[in-house]
C-alpha cells in the first residue's frame, strides 16, 4: 500500500458538524441520506440545505455558544436545522414533543434560547398557544415548521440569501471541537430535567463509535423510531447512520403497524429502540402479516433485558444481530455495547463492555471505593464521552462528576471478569422490605418469561409494618389470562419472599416517556391512588 493509501485510511474523523457533513457529502455525493414524507434528500444536498439554514442563523444574529431550541417530531426539517445552527457555533436545545407548555418553557427558558423551531400541534397542544403567558425573555423568534406550502421555515431560509459563502466559511471556521454543540435535558423521570452540554467532538466520536461498533453499514436502510430529541434518536440515530453513508428513514411517531408496514415497503435493515417497541411488534395482532425478513440490525438497552425478548427478536422478528448496550445523556448517549461476535447469553445478559477510551468501575456507594468483580455496586464512568457540565448548574455537576472525572450514573450495575456489565437496577428504584434491598429489575425480569405477560413494571410502595412492599402493574397479551394468584406463585418459584410482589394490578398500558423508558414516578402515583381506594 502506497503511503498515500495509507493516509487516506487513516484520515482523521471530521469533529465538528460542519466539517463531518461536508466529508459526508464528498464522500457519499447522490447517495440517499434523508427519506421522510415524500422526500428523498441525498448527502451533497443535506450539505447544502446545511450551508442554507447555516446562513439564514447568521442573518438572524445567532453567534457563537446562543441556544436554538427544536421542539418539533423527527421530520428532514430538525435535521437540517441542527446540522445549521452547529456550524455557526449555536447550540442545539432539543425538547421532548410529550412536554406540556410549562416544562418547555421551562426548558426554553433555562436554556436561554433565541429561537424557537417547532409545528402546529404536537401531543398536548398547539406550542405557540401553549407558550403564550410563559416568561422567556431571551426568546426572540418561533419559526413553526410544516406549515401551508411550509411558508415560515422558506421565509427563514431566505434571510440567509445576504449571507456570502465567504463570510460563511470564516464563521464556521473559528468553531472548534471542543465547543458546546447541544444541550439535552434528563428526562426528568426522578426529577427536575437538567441541561446537559456536550461538544462537537464528543458526539460525533461517541456516533462513530455506536456505528462501528454495532455493525451499521453504508448500505443500510434505517428506520427511526426513537425521537430526535433523545440522544438514541439523534446520536445513536441519524447522526451515526451519517458516518456511515446510510439512508435514514424517521418515523413522526410511533405506531406499531406503521413501522411494519415501512419495513415491508422500503426494505428496512435496522430497527434499534427501546425494549417496548420490540415487545409491542412481538405482541401485535397483524404482524404475521408484514414481510419483515429485510430486518438485519436490531440494537436496545434498558436495566435489564429479558433473555426471551433477545431470542423472540432472532427468532420471531427475524434479526440477524442483536446488540444490547447501556448510555445516558451525560455519556453523550453511550457508554458500553455489546458486540455482533458476543455470545447469546452476553448479548442477552450484559450491556456489553465499555466503547473504546472509555474506563467503567463498579464502586459501593458509601465507601466509594471499587467492589470485587461479580458483586453489585454503583456504576461509574469516565473518558472523552462524559459531558461538559450540567448548564449553569455547577453544584450539580459537582456532585455528579467526581474531581477526578468519574460520572456517577446512578445506576447499579455488576461487571465480570472481561469488563461486561450487566445494569441491574437505579439506584433510587430499589426498595427496602423489612430490612432486605429490593431491586425490580429483577422481579420484572423474571415476570415478562410468564406466559401471557407483554410488559411488566415494578415499584415499591408503603405498607406497615414491612415498610415498603413491591406492586407488579402487568400489561397481557392479547387473549390471555391470568390472576394475581398465578403471578405470585410464579414469582415464589424463583424469588425470595421479600421480593414477591405483594400487590399485582393488570393494566391496559404503562406510562412511558418518548423514550420509551416507564415512568415509575407516574406508576408511583397511580398506586396511591389505588390504595387510596383500598
Amino acid at each position: 500500500m502506497s503511503n498515500h493509501a495509507k493516509a487516506n485510511t487513516q484520515q482523521a474523523l471530521p469533529l465538528t458538524m460542519a466539517t463531518l457533513i461536508e466529508q459526508c457529502a464528498a464522500k457519499f455525493g447522490d447517495r440517499i441520506a434523508v427519506q421522510e414524507s415524500g422526500a428523498k434528500i441525498s448527502y451533497q444536498e443535506i450539505d447544502e440545505l446545511r450551508q442554507s439554514a447555516a446562513k439564514a442563523f447568521i442573518a438572524a444574529g445567532l453567534e457563537k455558544g446562543d441556544r436554538i431550541s427544536l421542539w418539533a417530531p423527527n421530520f428532514w426539517e430538525w435535521i437540517v436545522i441542527a446540522i445549521g445552527a452547529q456550524t455557526v457555533g449555536g447550540v442545539v436545545v432539543t425538547v421532548n414533543n410529550r412536554l406540556s407548555g410549562e416544562e418547555a418553557a421551562d426548558i426554553i427558558g433555562r436554556s436561554g434560547s433565541k429561537m424557537l423551531f417547532t409545528v402546529g400541534q404536537l401531543e398536548q397542544g398547539a406550542p405557540k398557544q401553549m407558550l403564550n403567558g410563559q416568561s422567556l425573555p431571551n426568546l426572540a423568534d418561533i419559526i413553526e415548521l410544516r406549515t401551508e406550502n411550509n411558508a415560515e421555515w422558506h421565509s427563514f431560509i431566505q434571510r440567509g440569501e445576504s449571507v456570502s459563502d465567504q463570510q460563511l466559511a470564516e464563521i464556521a471556521k473559528a468553531v472548534l471541537p471542543s465547543d458546546p454543540m447541544d444541550m439535552l435535558f434528563t428526562s426528568g423521570t426522578t426529577g427536575k430535567p437538567k441541561g446537559v452540554v456536550c461538544s462537537h467532538q464528543q458526539n460525533i466520536k461517541v456516533s462513530d463509535s455506536w456505528a462501528g461498533t454495532v455493525g451499521l453499514r453504508g448500505d443500510d436502510r434505517y428506520l427511526i423510531v426513537s425521537p430526535f430529541f433523545h440522544s438514541f434518536g439523534y446520536k445513536a440515530g441519524w447522526l451515526a447512520a451519517f458516518t456511515r453513508g446510510c439512508t435514514v428513514f424517521p418515523m413522526l411517531a410511533f405506531d406499531a403497524e406503521q413501522a411494519m408496514e415501512v419495513v415491508e415497503r422500503e426494505r428496512i435493515t435496522t430497527l434499534p429502540g427501546a425494549p417496548s417497541l420490540y415487545e409491542m411488534l412481538l405482541a401485535h395482532p397483524k404482524r404475521s402479516q408484514y414481510d419483515l425478513s429485510s430486518l438485519r440490525l436490531g440494537v436496545t438497552g434498558a436495566a435489564t433485558i429479558p433473555v426471551k425478548l433477545v431470542e423472540d427478536m432472532w427468532s420471531v422478528l427475524g434479526f440477524d444481530t442483536v446488540v444490547t448496550g447501556y448510555g445516558l445523556t451525560e455519556s453523550s448517549g453511550v457508554v458500553s455495547l455489546c458486540h455482533p461476535g458476543d455470545s447469546a447469553e452476553r448479548i442477552a445478559q450484559t450491556s456489553g463492555r465499555a466503547v473504546e477510551g472509555v474506563e467503567i468501575k463498579c464502586v459501593d456507594p458509601a465507601t466509594q471505593l471499587e467492589v470485587p468483580r461479580g458483586q453489585e455496586g454503583e456504576l461509574w464512568v469516565r473518558g472523552y464521552n462524559i459531558m461538559l457540565e450540567y448548564f449553569e448548574m455547577p453544584e450539580a455537576t459537582a456532585e455528579t462528576i467526581t474531581a477526578d472525572g468519574w460520572l456517577r450514573t446512578g445506576d447499579i450495575a455488576v461487571m465480570d471478569d472481561d469488563g461486561y456489565i450487566r445494569i441491574t437496577d437505579r439506584l433510587k428504584d430499589m426498595y427496602i422490605m423489612n430490612g432486605e434491598n429490593v431491586y425490580p429489575a429483577e422481579v420484572e425480569k423474571l415476570l415478562f418469561a410468564l406466559d401471557g405477560v407483554a410488559q411488566v413494571a415494578v415499584i415499591g410502595v408503603p405498607k406497615s409494618p414491612q415498610g415498603e412492599v413491591g406492586m407488579a402493574f402487568i400489561v397481557l397479551k392479547p387473549g390471555a389470562e391470568l390472576s394475581k394468584e398465578q403471578v405470585v406463585a410464579f414469582c415464589a418459584e424463583s424469588l425470595a419472599r421479600y421480593k414477591v410482589p405483594f400487590y399485582v394490578e393488570f393494566v391496559s398500558s404503562l406510562p412511558m416517556n418518548a423514550s420509551g423508558k416507564v415512568t415509575k414516578p407516574a406508576l408511583k402515583t397511580q398506586a396511591r391512588q389505588l390504595l387510596s381506594k383500598g
